[in-house]
């Protein structure tokens, strides 16, 4: 490490607190500027894959993880409208050496807030930051790092600001009373999808998304009628149906495509997270990037000066947050498929698939989900 340096993050979401306490650790004194008046999350559930779940390892969170998580022991397919399982993907047979959880966004801010002010974080609520000029740190300060999310502020000094498309899909999330066996379940129909897994106290989780026209405003606040939603998917076979009777409370949100930031850093600016690279739900990787683009910031910061440490993290980075964004945008064709030959085709090869190998599928998927950001050497 170069030097003690003094530190400002801007946004006390997953990246932001997970890059204070891993920078704090290294002995830098860190300050997280949040805007809202309180840190709280009043999100639903997400998917902490082996990726992510490598970087809470690191920061000696796992046990908290165990603790207010549950662990999933399989991924299922099944098509929407007749119910029918396509795949199953055993994770603790196929890959007993990594870790998928379920864990509600409250929960994760809160293990990673208490990390925080034990690594001597500073938290500051109801504090805006104004960027400064490009390339600059707040006074007194050596490094300003913007983890304020898909509207981000520091982006716009440091690249431009995001200039999103609307997909021309849009998103409902909700929570219903849930048993909680261990399972993520895509339903999968012609136009649109619904993903569902348990989380702690009793809840399932529910991500349902429509191909659609009609124009929706991105943001998880907005709220919508429960009925539009069974509305959508009124053709899906049990117990989808029933899941959706439940709801008495939903969320709606319109997707839009972003571009990957071409510059993350400035001077003594830099981002990350959504801030860098917003990326759509549909590998359920917006938490996980996260989290590794904080570990690797923070690995490249005490690897070398300020200035090569922040030109190396956005070569690694980059590269990485472009190719998963472009997955999760293809992920989005496959559980779309509407045309009945092929969708009955690429069902069927699916079901081969999980008969004669039923490993592979899984493997595909290895660039990502095998990625340890944490046992990369820098530096040497």
């Amino acid at each position: 490490m170069e030097k003690r340096m003094n530190i400002t993050v801007a946004g006390a979401g997953i990246g932001g607190l997970a890059a204070a306490t891993a920078l704090a650790r290294l002995g830098h004194s860190v300050t997280v500027a949040e805007q809202a008046p309180a840190i709280t999350e009043v999100g639903a559930g997400i998917q902490i894959s082996p990726n992510g779940a490598a970087v809470l390892r690191a920061l000696g969170l796992e046990q908290a993880l165990e603790n207010a998580a549950i662990r999933a022991d399989a991924v299922r397919l099944i098509d929407g409208p007749t119910g029918r399982e396509v795949l199953t993907l055993n994770l603790r047979d196929h890959a007993p050496d990594l870790g998928w959880y379920f864990i509600h966004r409250a929960a994760l801010i809160d293990l990673l807030l208490n990390a925080a002010k034990a690594a001597g974080v500073t938290v500051e609520t109801g504090r805006s930051i104004d960027p400064p000029p490009a390339g600059r740190a707040l006074a007194d300060d050596d490094l300003l790092i913007g983890a304020d999310g898909l509207k981000s502020r520091l982006r716009a000094r440091v690249d431009e600001a995001s200039k999103p498309f609307f997909t021309r899909q849009v998103a409902w999330r909700a929570l219903v009373p849930g048993a909680p066996d261990p399972v993520v379940e895509v339903h999968m129909g012609p136009g649109r999808h619904l993903v569902t897994y348990p989380l702690q106290g009793g809840l399932r989780n529910i991500v349902a998304v429509e191909e659609r026209t009609a124009w929706a405003e991105e943001g998880w606040s907005h709220e919508d009628h429960p009925a539009n939603l069974r509305g959508a998917f009124q053709s899906f076979a049990e117990p989808v149906r029933r899941w959706l009777d439940q709801v008495d409370t939903v969320h709606l949100w319109g997707l839009f495509r972003h571009r990957v930031a071409d510059r993350w850093y400035s001077g003594q600016q830099v981002v990350l997270g959504d801030a860098a690279h917003p990326t759509l739900p549909f590998l359920a990787q917006g938490a996980n990037l996260a989290l590794e683009d904080a570990w690797a910031l923070a690995d490249h910061v005490a690897a070398a000066p300020l200035p090569q440490a922040l030109a190396a993290y956005q070569a690694e980075r980059k590269p990485r947050a472009i190719r998963v964004t472009e997955a999760a945008t293809a992920n989005a064709r496959n559980y779309h498929l509407s045309f009945p030959p092929l969708r009955f085709a690429a069902h069927t090869a699916l079901r081969l698939a999980g008969a004669l190998a039923p490993a592979q599928p899984l493997k595909r998927f290895d660039w990502l989900y095998r990625h340890d950001v944490t046992a990369l050497r820098r530096g040497d």
